[in-house]
């Protein structure tokens, strides 16, 4: 009996051994396939240069582009939206590529151009100010004279939301018409700002905050 079942263990092994050593089935399926199932390579595009550019009115606007690419191949990107270099305002310029299959991607980049006079050269807003009703923070970044980026303008909870802010004169600041950071209609309106008490206040006009005067005291 013993003799019996040390063959049986023997030939179980071997086949194991003969088994393992079968190769792998080959594929070769068309470019493009994986066996029925279509491959798409989605587009991705990069923007050269920086997000946002400052220019001086009547600066001449020279657009450093995007790379956009389909795996390695190149596509030509359609960029819409223009700058208007004799008027002070913030513009949208955005680049679409689109693969074979059509499948799109797109970024955006921002161009500010501004008219600061000399009343309002000097200042420097930066800084992170405290919205009173909820302890919320809007950070100021100063780009050039009179031109500021805000996170988070309206102190809300969680958001990230930002915008391009011009102090065109003295103490005045307001946020132009202009598409935010996530894409939307964005303004402000009733703005103030106290020197004399760090603090500013204005409302957001945007579709997703509510008509109340948001109000913000510098730490």
């Amino acid at each position: 009996m013993k003799k019996n079942i040390a063959i049986l263990g023997l030939v179980v092994i071997l086949g194991l051994t003969f088994s393992s050593c079968e190769k792998e089935p080959s594929f070769n399926y068309p470019d493009g396939k994986v066996g029925i199932s279509k491959v798409t390579v989605y587009p991705i595009v990069t923007l050269k240069g920086e997000r946002v550019i400052v220019l001086v009115k009547g600066t001449a606007f020279v657009d450093p582009g995007v790379t956009a690419l389909e795996g390695t191949n190149s596509l030509t990107p359609v960029v819409t939206g223009s700058v208007d270099v004799n008027t002070a305002g913030v513009y949208t310029i955005t680049y679409t590529a689109t693969n074979k299959d059509g499948f799109p991607a797109a970024t955006s980049r921002t161009v500010a151009v501004y008219d600061t006079m000399a009343d309002a050269a000097a200042n420097d807003f930066s800084g992170s100010y405290v919205r009173g009703s909820n302890g919320q923070v809007a950070v100021w970044t100063k780009l050039a004279p009179g031109v500021y980026s805000v996170v988070n303008p309206g102190g809300a909870v969680g958001a990230s939301l930002s915008v391009i802010v011009f102090n065109q004169t003295g103490t005045s600041i307001k946020i132009p018409q202009q598409n935010a950071s996530d894409g939307t209609s964005t303004s402000s309106a009733n703005e103030s700002y106290s020197l004399a008490t760090s603090s500013f206040s204005w409302v957001i006009n945007n579709p997703g905050y509510g008509p109340s005067l948001r109000s913000f005291v510098k730490q």
